[in-house]
């Protein structure tokens, strides 16, 4: 048996991978969820399965042919509640984020207003309409007219602005008056139920004075904007002030 020697030369250890080889794990992007689609009722409204909303497919302008100012706007309210339209008598305004909810973020979905122009709500409302509508966060004090063409609201000055009316009800809400408090319904089974022989009364704590400013109105219903949806307002109110520019 031949016996080799070493040649001396000596392997060089395995290089080890430095921190910028190292690969970095992929971040996740946050995607918003899937909404379902709007529901048809068939009877002129028309339901956001997400929010559980029930939006009236017209407007003021459809209904009436005429815009309301701020101060006016109730007196349309009013002859809706009065007719029990679709059998509710609750409808209002809404709330600046429920009118969110109204803006298609996919790009997908287009109504067009009285003027023939497409703006980004879905097609289930009825044509010819006015892209605006008057929101609870108005009031005499500062008036605020929310815009469905750039999904943004827009204070102004004065109080001579004219706008149309969306209206909106939620089962189960009551609807209050202008300063007054809004109601809210007992869950079935909590009830009072009426006193008897046996049954000693029961002391009870009288409620919390809250001062509630006047117009107060339903709590909104809460939804998170995503950065990727600010990000599509902030372009359609770019290409939107663009347009004006160019008239």
């Amino acid at each position: 048996m031949v016996e080799t020697e070493p040649s001396g030369e000596i392997a060089p250890p395995p290089e080890k991978p430095s921190e910028e080889k190292k690969a970095k794990p992929a971040v996740a992007k946050k995607s918003a969820p899937e909404l379902k689609p709007f529901i048809d009722n068939k009877d002129g409204t028309v339901t956001d399965p997400n929010t559980g909303l029930i939006w009236k497919k017209t407007d003021a302008w459809l209904d009436t042919l005429k815009f309301y100012t701020w101060q006016a706007h109730r007196e349309y309210v009013d002859k809706v509640n009065k007719e029990k339209f679709a059998g509710y008598g609750n409808w209002r305004i809404p709330s600046k984020a429920e009118a969110i909810t109204l803006v298609d973020k996919t790009g997908t979905k287009q109504c067009e207003d009285k003027n023939g122009t497409m703006f980004p709500i879905d097609p289930i409302f009825d044509a010819g309409c006015v892209s605006n509508t008057w929101i609870i966060e108005c009031s005499d004090d500062k008036i605020i007219r929310f815009d469905l063409k750039i999904g943004i609201d827009t204070a102004y000055p004065g109080q001579d602005v004219w706008g149309s009316v969306r209206l909106v009800s939620k089962p189960g809400e009551v609807l209050a008056k202008v300063g007054e408090e809004l109601a809210t319904p007992k869950p079935v089974g909590q009830e009072e139920q009426p006193a008897t022989k046996d049954s000693a009364p029961t002391a009870t704590a009288a409620p919390a004075a809250s001062a509630k400013p006047a117009g107060s109105v339903p709590r909104p219903v809460k939804r998170d904007v995503t950065e990727e949806e600010k990000a599509i307002f902030k372009a359609r109110a770019k290409a939107w002030a663009a347009e004006k520019k160019k008239k």
